[in-house]
């Protein structure tokens, strides 16, 4: 275990984020290479794989919900040095994702068809994203238990094994899939649906790596049989917590259904366009996604070890580091946006839907930044609702007026870019005075009792 609560919070929060940092670096290489070679087949292709892709937000979204919950119960407990208390958590916390990884393939499997069909622009669309979901969904349903190994870690201030084991997973997932897309060397390409092989091979050798840290007796963290037994009430209480921060990422995937939904009269290329700009935002927003992970046990555990002042300190130098990252990533955007699509795809409609919609976007990112930064504070402080108050409200401003706006004769994809930036600086405005009034009310601890003899 890494104790947080003594020492610079810069040097935790830059050693602890630059763990994460690698492993997003090559998360952020496998996004790209993986799209680039998608690209090679074309704009349906593209689009296919795009809105395959975006259960990933739903994915995402649950197992933020038991991750969050994770990683601040056991940083408080290490902060409180309570060890049984973390094993307890962890192993209960496994369990439950295991639970609900099986729920999620069951789920996914008996809707593929109709999801895809749901979203597509046309059937060869459909169909492609059908084939993708084919192999993706089993990846996905490994991911939950893997998810809450790496948080259990995250929240004992241990990051290493998780950035090898997720380092190592892209790296394979990187070499395997223009084998499986275009079958080198086998004489059988499977397209699409070898993306998707590649990914679900990777996971799987990832999830056995990443147990086998857990056997050891010298490891912080470690299987307890007698405590992989269900305990509703803890259970309850890592969802109390996570409920929220998940939902944040489900109002996400609404947003993304939205966009999908209103841009299917505008084909393919469209979808494409707008699949490739968000694949671009979520890689340059990797940094903060690193600095974020690392805020959470940083806070955390001096939350836990009630120092107040650490925990204020740890969202001030946070706040500058995602303000600096963003901004590089704004200027990129604004002067780079068409180049960047069109390294993805030569087709004119695409590259010009995806730079329009990074140029637009490109605003919201250092306020997008900041709100990540605060979510992860009021993760670290175990309470997750205010975060969920501000993205619900943002996601208010686009959901309705786009919907409404889709009706409306000359309707264009760029109004609902526009609606974004407004929506974005609403939920940061939001996101801070909550955070401010949670700093007040959290951070008020009552002094310690000291007994003199």
């Amino acid at each position: 275990m890494q104790d947080l609560t003594t020492g610079s919070v810069v040097r935790h929060l830059v050693k602890t984020s630059g763990f994460m940092l690698v492993t997003m670096a090559f998360q952020t290489l496998y996004f790209l290479v993986d799209l680039y070679w998608v690209g090679r087949l074309g704009k349906e292709a593209v689009a296919g794989v795009a809105i395959a892709g975006n259960l990933t937000f739903i994915v995402l979204a649950i197992t933020q919900m038991l991750g969050v919950g994770v990683t601040t119960l056991v940083s408080h407990a290490a902060g409180q040095k309570d060890r049984d208390r973390a094993l307890l958590i962890f192993n209960e916390s496994l369990l439950l994702s295991a639970l609900v990884g099986l729920l999620f393939f069951g789920v996914g499997m008996t809707l593929r068809m109709a999801y895809t069909t749901r979203l597509a622009a046309d059937a060869i669309t459909a169909q492609l994203a059908g084939d993708y979901l084919l192999w993706f969904i089993p990846a996905m349903s490994l991911q939950f238990a893997m998810v809450s190994m790496g948080a259990a870690l995250r929240g004992t201030g241990n990051f290493k094994p998780g950035m090898v084991v997720q380092t190592t997973t892209v790296i394979i997932n990187i070499v395997l899939a223009p084998f499986l897309i275009f079958g080198w060397g086998t004489g059988r390409p499977l397209g699409v649906a070898g993306a998707a092989i590649s990914s679900l091979i990777a996971i799987a050798v990832g999830s056995i790596w990443l147990a086998c840290y857990f056997v050891s007796k010298t490891a912080y963290l470690k299987f307890v049989r007698r405590d992989l037994r269900p305990d509703f009430a803890l259970w309850r209480q890592i969802l109390g917590i996570g409920l929220p921060a998940g939902a944040e990422f489900a109002l996400m995937a609404v947003y993304l259904f939205i966009v999908y939904g209103v841009s299917r009269p505008f084909g393919s290329a469209a979808q494409a366009g707008f699949g490739i700009g968000m694949r671009i935002v979520q890689a340059g927003f990797m940094p903060v996604v690193a600095l974020g992970f690392a805020v959470a046990p940083v806070a955390g555990q001096n939350f836990g070890a009630r120092h107040p002042q650490r925990v204020r300190d740890t969202f001030r130098s946070a706040a500058l580091m995602a303000a600096g990252v963003m901004l590089m990533l704004t200027t990129l955007c604004l002067l780079s946006g068409a180049s960047l699509v069109r390294f993805f795809s030569s087709d004119p409609q695409v590259v010009a839907v995806g730079a329009e919609y990074l140029h637009i976007v490109s605003w919201t990112f250092v306020g997008s930044g900041l709100i990540y930064v605060g979510s992860s504070m009021f993760q670290a402080m175990g309470n997750t609702l205010p975060a969920l108050i501000a993205s619900f409200v943002r996601i208010a401003v686009v959901a309705l007026p786009a919907f409404l706006l889709s009706r409306v004769p000359g309707f264009a994809l760029h109004w609902v870019w526009y609606l974004s930036v407004v929506a974005v600086a609403v939920q940061l405005t939001i996101n801070l005075l909550l955070l401010r009034r949670e700093f007040r009310t959290r951070l008020n601890f009552a002094p310690s009792v000291v007994i003199v003899e």
